[in-house]
């Protein structure tokens, strides 16, 4: 398999929080989701990916490449969870701007994405909705034919029609069996439309790296009262939540599950229920 991210023994050491020790490799041609907690990690894998900062050990490799060794900026397309272009620039002086300083820029697919979501080129970046220029940080990341998105909250705060036209972007651009997206978000419902692979981080490191729909498949939530709690095996509860009423267990192998508890009901789950349960959960 030809990978296009590969991390060996990552680890980044800080005074409160270490991230890792991580080993992760992800396939050329997937969208790849990251979830996790506030704090789990996720902001200091992407920027030890972008070479921001420098692992306290191990090694990272894009495109077969150590980071160290100075990788081809230019096939990577980065979008930050806050806009990092001055407020009082015009659409029209990115595009000067970035020309100047990518080989690759391709300033008609700048104007032909731009005009396509109705953004003006003359106005300041102040006065665009937060969709409007989100759209913008999006199109500058793609028009200069990056192979690799890095995406940090690509829609957090934005409405449901633009999530779906930002989520089209994407999808638009994985067509190409060259091109990745690595995608950290908290809003797994964007994940469970376009993801291949989630990418789980719990205290800085990977808890769960599985193809989305195998996830979905295998797991689920046993649905149980108060007093049938002690009637299930707990090798089987992955974690657990007490609810008013009744307990929430995460469970795999739910058909099989399904079997064994015949009387409980054994629910399909969503990324954000695994989330909640593996991070919120007791742990047997």
């Amino acid at each position: 398999m030809n990978y296009i991210i590969e991390i060996e023994n990552l680890v980044k050491k800080y005074d409160a929080f270490t991230l890792g020790e991580l080993n992760l490799k992800i396939p050329k041609g997937e969208i790849v989701g990251l979830i996790g907690e506030n704090g789990a990690g996720k902001t200091t894998l992407i920027k030890a990916l972008l070479g921001i900062i420098k692992p306290t050990r191990g090694r990272i490799k894009l495109f077969n490449n150590y980071v160290e060794q100075e990788a081809d900026n230019t096939d990577i397309g980065v979008v930050l969870d806050n806009m990092f272009f001055p407020e009082l620039l015009t659409v029209k002086d990115i595009d000067s701007i970035m020309k100047d300083i990518y080989p690759t820029w391709d300033c008609k697919l700048y104007d032909e994405q731009l005009s396509k979501f109705g953004i003006p080129m003359d106005k300041p970046l102040k006065k665009l909705s937060k969709g409007m220029r989100k759209k913008v940080e999006i199109v500058t990341a793609l028009a200069h034919h990056p192979k690799l998105l890095i995406l940090d909250e690509p829609t957090s705060g934005l409405d449901p029609v633009v999530r779906s036209e930002v989520l089209d972007i994407f999808l638009d651009f994985i067509q190409d069996e060259e091109h990745t997206i690595l995608m950290s978000t908290h809003i797994t419902s964007d994940l469970e439309h376009i993801a291949d692979r989630i990418v789980f981080i719990e205290n800085g490191k990977v808890s769960m790296n599985d193809a989305k729909d195998e996830i979905l498949d295998n797991y689920g939530i046993l649905k149980c009262d108060l007093e049938d709690f002690g009637q299930i095996d707990e090798k089987d509860m992955i974690a657990y939540k007490k609810n008013r009423y009744n307990y929430d267990i995460l469970v795999d192998h739910r058909e099989d599950k399904k079997k064994k508890y015949k009387k409980f009901c054994i629910d399909k789950i969503t990324l954000e229920d695994l989330m909640l349960l593996m991070i919120k959960g007791e742990r047997r």
